[in-house]
């Protein structure tokens, strides 16, 4: 086993032994080892080229220095990645960010990892949703056939 120390706030702290105190956890080292082990569980193992969308969202403090135009920049950095973006809002400081990305899972999954690990970005959240590429050759309304991609949603990986 290996000692490791980490730094929270006092929030973050009281959060987690409110957490311990409603599962019965005897100490914060066996608490935080359960909410890792959980964590890593939600890391799927898809195949790193297997195209997808991914839904990150995340909640970001303006005021720490310059995040306000990295995040922006970031989307800009990976326009043909980026469908959609929201800024939300909170409070003087605090807004709620979300993206829509497509692209390979690993690019999908490399962004919103980068992003969560900034300072002053919390409760990061990201959705993968698997896609198969369609080139099927179809006729629409206005009477010619041509062949264009359209992306499938995928039950699973």
């Amino acid at each position: 086993m290996q000692r490791i120390t980490i730094t929270i706030d006092d929030g973050l702290a009281a959060e987690l032994d409110a957490h311990m105190t409603a599962t019965g956890v005897s100490g914060r080292s066996e608490a935080i080892r359960d909410l890792v082990r959980r964590g890593l569980a939600t890391v799927r193992n898809a195949p790193s080229e297997a195209p997808c969308y991914g839904v990150v969202s995340c909640a970001i403090d303006q005021s720490v220095r310059q995040l306000a135009t990295r995040i922006p920049q970031g989307r800009l950095d990976r326009h043909d990645q980026t469908v959609a973006a929201l800024s939300v809002p909170l409070d003087h400081t605090t807004s709620i960010d979300v993206a829509v990305m497509r692209g390979r899972m690993a690019d999908v999954t490399a962004y919103a990892e980068a992003l969560f690990l900034e300072r002053g970005v919390m409760h990061g959240s990201l959705g993968l949703i698997p896609v198969a590429e369609d080139k099927t050759v179809h006729t629409h309304e206005h009477g010619h056939s041509h062949e264009h991609t359209h992306f499938k949603v995928q039950s699973g990986l």
